[in-house]
């Protein structure tokens, strides 16, 4: 059932304003910050205000103006929009948290910059959470990659802007080249660019409509995608570790990459839904692509030394595992992809949290110097595992749950290619992870690294990234936690 909620705005309220707030009181640093947490904690709150009503099988509506015939900027709230909204909003919270000890402690410059900056980009990933139609998610789309442009330059030497410039090419350029084309193909075909709410079978393109056409229109809008890392379209996101770590977190857990993935689950399933996919045959070529990702990607994180690099392409395959889930059509794959949302979000930022603390503590970035160091850091080194746990595979922890849906999605479907995609990858996540672990706790010393001078990063960086590791565990305990959003959304 649809209902008109006028209250869906507030999110976007919230988040619009906070910047500007931050922006304000940039004299008072406690201030600054006061508003990042504020502005979380109602966030967070209004959107556990929709969860009973989505729950119940409503979808919540709201337009805000019509552009021309059939073209508004437009709301939606239903089981997978809450998945995202909640998600952002609540890991802005820690997040917040994070940075501050991360950025006093390194005393990094242009800090209201910073802070403003990424409250768009939270602003932008509350957006596309609640867009109710293709045009509406392009805008916020957009909103995200303009501004997390100046995070990822924030050091602003030589490799910085290689890096944002990267970043920004890539982004900006296929959702220009390819996104846009997408959006004006799908208003012809389709005279509208609302999605199809309430289940995840009807797309919104009718039966007459050109086959080639709409698998062209589903190409453009993959290709467009390109916060999801599909290969060849992943180049940036390693690049873009040049940022501090915290932006490395919003960009590879919170609101870039996520951003990136939601869009095209969105698309696929609420634009071209499950019938015509797999008429058309869509979902086996992007399940083919997602496979390809996953296992290439994995490989070459088992290559790298630098732990952000490493971390880097674990996202690229990591966030395939969502492509693939969604791709393969099954309620059950569709249920692990969809959960992976969600689960990813935790772990990873715990991993990238446990990154930026063991170089805030101890000024290295390379895996092969971190021998013994986590007798000196057990809190974030124990984080650091359990998180690894779950990106590998292992219960309790939430990575499980996600891979058990989807390795039972592709059996019941009969292919068990991608099957052995999956299992490959849980091998290379092994090898690539436990190793970090092993070393950090039963190694002795690199030569040259004195361990005595080591000792946990602030508190302010500890609790959360902690606490992110609890939420894994949590998640992996009771996945219904994110389960009954998607069954809702899926009309189950």
């Amino acid at each position: 059932m649809i209902v008109e909620s006028p209250a869906l705005v507030w999110p976007l309220i919230i988040t619009g304003l906070a910047p500007f707030a931050l922006w304000l009181l940039r004299g008072n640093i406690n201030l600054r910050e006061g508003v990042s947490f504020a502005a979380g904690i109602l966030t967070l709150g209004v959107n556990l205000s929709f969860v009973p009503q989505v729950l119940a099988g409503q979808i919540l509506l709201l337009p805000l103006f019509t552009i021309l015939p059939g073209i508004e900027i437009k709301l939606c709230a239903d089981g997978l929009a809450l998945i995202f909204s909640l998600i952002s909003s609540f890991l802005w919270i820690l997040a917040t948290s994070y940075n501050i000890g991360y950025m006093r402690s390194l005393q990094e410059h242009a800090q209201t910059r910073y802070y403003f900056c990424f409250a768009v980009a939270i602003f932008g990933a509350q957006g596309v959470a609640y867009s109710g139609n293709v045009l509406t998610l392009y805008l916020f789309y957009e909103v995200i990659t303009v501004f997390t442009y100046p995070l990822v330059a924030h050091h602003q030497d030589e490799e910085a802007y290689h890096g944002a410039r990267k970043y920004l090419v890539y982004l900006m350029g296929t959702s220009k080249l390819f996104f846009l084309p997408a959006m004006v193909l799908t208003y012809v075909l389709a005279g509208t660019l609302d999605f199809h709410l309430g289940d995840m079978i009807k797309g919104i393109f009718p039966p007459d409509a050109n086959p080639l056409l709409v698998q062209i229109t589903y190409g453009l809008y993959v290709a467009g995608m390109a916060k999801a890392a599909i290969m060849p379209l992943h180049n940036w996101l390693p690049s873009a570790m040049v940022a501090p770590t915290p932006v490395s977190a919003l960009l590879h857990a919170v609101a870039v990459v996520k951003a990136g993935v939601f869009s095209i689950s969105r698309v696929l399933l609420s634009a071209f839904g499950v019938q015509l996919m797999d008429s058309l045959g869509l979902g086996v070529a992007t399940a083919g692509f997602a496979a390809f990702t996953i296992v290439a990607a994995s490989a070459i994180a088992l290559t790298k030394d630098d732990l952000k690099a490493r971390l880097a392409y674990s996202t690229v395959s990591q966030l395939s595992y969502v492509v693939l889930g969604v791709a393969l059509l099954s309620p059950l794959a569709v249920t692990g992809g969809l959960a992976h949302i969600a689960h990813h979000a935790f772990s990873k930022i715990t991993l990238f949290f446990a990154a930026g603390a063991i170089y805030v503590a101890t000024h290295l970035k390379k895996i092969s110097l971190l021998p013994g160091v986590g007798r000196r850091m057990p809190w974030t080194f124990g984080a650091f595992a359990v998180a690894s746990l779950s990106m590998i595979g292992v219960p309790p922890v939430c990575g499980f749950v996600s891979k058990w849906y989807m390795v039972n999605g592709a059996v019941s479907t009969q292919q068990y290619i991608f099957l052995a995609a999956l299992l490959a990858s849980t091998i290379l996540n092994a090898a690539y992870f436990a190793p970090v672990v092993y070393r950090a706790f039963f190694e002795e010393p690199a030569p040259g690294v004195d361990l005595s001078q080591f000792k946990e990063a602030p508190l302010t960086m500890v609790i959360p990234l902690c606490f992110t590791a609890a939420v894994s565990v949590f998640l992996g305990l009771y996945p219904e936690t994110f389960f009954q959003f998607i069954q809702a959304f899926m009309g189950r």
